[in-house]
């Protein structure tokens, strides 16, 4: 019997749906789109159902994403989250409780299936099954949402023949069981309870309660992204908690690269700004400052200002121009204001200024690089010789409530440089080491290091102990036994120090616990209370008791070259000569030829026209003028850059002429070029999916262009710094928005993409799995944050490919051979490799091999604070119903420092 509908003649939802549903055990219906609003249309007869209703439908899901139940759960969660209303009206609350009874219930089952299975579901249809075993079948338009039931005009056929049902039957079986489809996860079904509960309240509000997911939960990272993970929440929460407390939050972020570092900080300083008044500071290597600014937009709708050296720039590019440049300095027109390390490095009126102002909280980022200028092995009781950026946190310190200081090396050669990061915080807050009597501060740093190290007896006596123990006393939050003490002394949570008078004050059995802290130094020092440290190894280790799954997905890497360097072709082996020549002849007329010397033969072991185009510029420029931005720090000031075309005589500049020469007749037989081509089509690797790296954008461009000339059908992205970035495509290059390129390798648009230093921060390339180095950055951070493109959180694959080029017997080699039966341990320590190590390529470089042997024998044999770093815990932030005004959050963070 087949009967049609028309929603232009009668209201299908009535005539149809709820008339067969009233009398129904089971619904099983193909949908396109999931929609809430069907509990709406039919809730009073889905309730009296007897069985189950089983709707699959479209999900934006990649079908890599569907590899693993994690990753399709994260996926789904982000799709639904996107796609949710922030402004529920009280009808729309209603449903989505009711759909949430129904989820829960297990009456209604969910399966989405990803597009690319069998591109969109537009074949709509559904079985009904009654109370008496018939059996009903439809087919039309109709979706299963709330306008196509009532509001659209809809055709619908309806087929209870036993032939019709067990087709559609069919054709609904197949898709619920496809392996590619997956229940609806259990993050979304969380998240319709939420928003059917969600309130949103006032800043003033939230001050009172004061929980740190409220202003969280509908930023961008939750709604546009995957969310955050148990480590990152674990942090915040910490370092928020700690800053209401009264004490101030006083942390070292010591997260391996690729773990989520600026989020964590960023996040912390946002809640930080929301409760206080005083303005937030950030101080980062000048490459990482605009990466600030637009990871605080575009995850977490955080605005701020970038101090550009002349004035302040806010995130819609709006630069602050009132005066001149001091009086701009003072009136940063964002509550967060992020400036450069080299304002500090480079001292003057403006570090002065940033003194006459207090903070509620100051983060630094790559904060290593504030140590001693003095810093040698056994030197861990010579007074320190504070650089420029150390001392300026000293006297920072005491400036501001709330102090964050982040890097991955917190130890780059020696233990003493943790407890001078510790000084550092504690300069503001006797709650680090204890007032200036304290034994964390009198006693030998020596004897302090020994200690939390375990490589020194602990004191025995319990009055020998109780010195050391009270000043600074842990905090509640700690342990129990110091919770408890507090309790029965009635400190409070601001109370740093306990006295002899509290030590008399002591219950028996507080005192008895207090003595049997046998472990007290090393588990409950102040390194450990102050330094966070999660590697990816454990958090790839170690199982979530709430999933019974790792907290991180584990991602290898596989690296290729490392045994195999590209053989040196005689042409190029005569070039290296000539440009050795070069810089012996410079030697004997000025200084920094040692400089122009490393500038040189990086450029060429990068690429044979990165070689060409330096010794061109070299005869008619100065050497600051061939320093790409990617070349650039903030202690680049402090070489000596001055102009040599015009000090160079004819026997220079006819070596430099027979240099470019040789280079120039071979630039189109470049080895490197050759590996790359070879890896990208024989290998495979650009199907994976490749970013491709060099520090120089001349490699970059000419590569990229000889690949585009080779393959003219093949998109290849270039991500640079300024407006060079863009895209390949028909043999021509068309400039675009470096968020197309983002967007289009994430969608599996762009497989293969060039990339400077300047995409090896704030990229998150998870969709590539591979990655060519045509160079080795000499800065070893650099290398860590270029493979962090890929390997890092939501990656897909288990695992990823990295191959570094490097020719034989160049300075690249030569270093790798000193390093090589170090690498593996060195990286085992500290996670990657510490910046120190860039001295290592300079002093090869410059044909100083001892100098180098040094270096690399003062890196530590192991770890001194390998005890335990990691903090992790589950905190969850995803049920929060309570959620902050957006434009209240806006108001009050645009508020600027005046």
């Amino acid at each position: 019997m087949i009967h049609r509908y028309s929603s232009r003649r009668q209201p299908v939802d009535k005539t149809f749906l709820n008339a067969r549903l009233k009398n129904a055990i089971a619904y099983d219906r193909i949908a396109g789109y999931f929609s809430s609003s069907i509990v709406e249309v039919a809730g009073e007869a889905l309730e009296k159902l007897d069985g189950k209703v089983r709707i699959v439908c479209n999900s934006e899901l990649d079908l890599r994403d569907v590899d693993t139940a994690k990753a399709a759960a994260l996926a789904l969660g982000k799709e639904w989250r996107s796609n949710s209303d922030d402004k529920l009206s009280p009808a729309a609350k209603f449903r989505l409780a009711r759909l949430y009874d129904f989820l829960v219930s297990g009456k209604l089952e969910v399966r989405v299936l990803p597009n690319e299975v069998h591109g969109l579901l537009h074949g709509k249809a559904g079985v009904i099954t009654g109370r008496d075993g018939s059996k009903t079948s439809f087919l039309g338009s109709i979706n299963e949402s709330k306008s196509a039931w009532q509001l659209n005009y809809e055709l619908m056929w309806e087929d209870s023949s036993t032939d019709a049902v067990e087709w559609v039957q069919q054709e609904f079986d197949h898709l619920w069981n496809h392996p590619k489809a997956q229940p609806l996860a259990h993050a979304v079904i969380e998240d319709v309870q939420r928003l059917a509960g969600r309130e949103m309240i006032t800043v003033t509000q939230w001050k009172k309660l004061e929980n740190p997911a409220s202003p969280v939960i509908e930023t961008p990272v939750y709604q546009e992204q995957f969310g955050m993970w148990a480590h990152q929440k674990y942090f915040v929460k910490r370092a928020f908690d700690e800053h209401r407390s009264g004490r101030g939050a006083r942390f070292v972020l010591a997260d391996q690269v690729g773990l989520g570092k600026t989020l964590q900080l960023a996040l912390s300083a946002m809640l930080i700004a929301l409760q206080s008044d005083d303005p937030v500071l950030v101080i980062a290597p000048k490459t990482l400052i605009w990466q600030w600014q637009d990871e605080n937009m575009k995850l977490l709708n955080f605005p701020s200002a970038v101090w550009d050296g002349k004035a302040w720039v806010d995130e819609n590019g709006v630069r602050n121009l009132i005066g001149d440049q001091e009086k701009n300095f003072s009136d940063c027109p964002r509550r967060m204001g992020i400036i450069s390390q080299g304002i500090i490095t480079h001292g003057g009126g403006l570090t002065e200024k940033l003194l006459q102002r207090s903070y509620s909280c100051v983060i630094v980022d790559e904060a290593h690089r504030a140590r001693r200028k003095n810093l040698r092995k056994d030197g861990e009781d010579d007074p320190p010789e504070p650089n420029n950026l150390m001392r300026f946190l000293w006297n920072v310190s005491s400036r501001t409530k709330s102090m964050l200081l982040a890097t991955a090396t917190p130890v780059q050669l020696y233990p003493i440089e943790a407890y001078d990061m510790l000084d550092i915080l504690a300069r503001g807050s006797d709650h680090v080491l204890g007032d200036m009597f304290a034994k964390w501060r009198t006693r030998s740093k020596r004897e302090v290091l020994a200690l939390v190290q375990g490589l020194a007896s602990e004191p025995q006596e319990f009055l020998d102990r109780w010195d050391w123990i009270r000043n600074p006393f842990p905090p509640a939050t700690e342990f129990r036994t110091f919770e408890k003490v507090r309790r029965n002394l009635d400190k409070a949570p601001t109370d740093a120090l306990l006295t002899d008078s509290d030590r008399h004050r002591l219950r028996p059995a507080d005192r008895e616990d207090l003595e049997r802290l046998s472990d007290f130094f090393i588990d409950h020092n102040p390194f450990i209370r102050h330094i966070i440290r999660r590697t990816r190894t454990y958090l790839e280790e170690t199982i979530d008791p709430e999933s019974n799954e790792p907290y991180l997905k584990a991602v290898k890497v596989k690296t290729f070259g490392e045994n195999n360097p590209i053989d040196l072709p005689g042409y190029l082996n005569d070039a290296y000569q000539s440009a050795e020549d070069f810089c012996e002849q410079l030697a004997t007329i000025m200084k920094s030829a040692g400089f122009i010397r490393t500038l040189l033969l990086r450029r060429m072991g990068s690429s044979i026209e990165a070689g060409k185009q330096t010794a061109l510029k070299f005869l008619g420029q100065d050497v600051a003028d061939i320093l790409d931005e990617e070349d650039e720090t903030d202690e680049s000031s402090g070489q000596s850059q001055g102009g040599i075309a015009g000090r160079i005589g004819p026997a220079e500049q006819e070596i430099l002429r027979k240099l470019i020469a040789q280079l120039d007749q071979h630039k189109d037989r470049d080895p490197k070029y050759a590996m790359l081509k070879n890896l990208l089509i024989n290998e495979g690797w650009g199907k994976l999916g490749c970013i491709i790296f060099s520090q120089y954008f001349t490699t970059v461009e000419y590569f990229s262009a000889q690949l585009a000339l080779e393959y003219p059908n093949e998109k290849i992205g270039v991500y640079a710094g300024g407006s060079k970035s863009g895209f390949w495509i028909d043999g021509s290059f068309q400039r675009c928005a470096k968020e197309d390129l983002k967007q289009w390798v994430q969608n599996g648009e762009l497989k293969i993409i060039f990339g400077t230093d300047s995409a090896s921060e704030g990229l998150n390339l998870q969709r590539l799995g591979t990655l060519i180095n045509l160079d080795l950055p000499w800065n070893p951070t650099r290398l860590e944050q270029r493979k962090g493109r890929i390997q890092r959180i939501g990656q897909i694959r288990d695992e990823i490919f990295v191959y570094n080029m490097r020719y034989k017997d160049s300075v690249e080699d030569r270093v790798h051979q000193l390093l090589s039966q170090r690498l593996q341990q060195i990286f085992n320590l500290f996670g990657q490799m510490p910046d120190i190590l860039e001295d290592v390529w300079i002093q090869v470089a410059q044909g100083n091999r001892k100098a180098a042997e040094q270096i690399i024998n003062e890196v530590p044999e192991r770890n001194p604070f390998e005890i335990r770093y990691d903090q992790v815990h589950n905190i969850d932030f995803e049920s929060c119903r309570q959620v902050l005004n957006k434009v209240e959050m806006m108001d009050k963070l645009k508020e600027g420092w005046r």
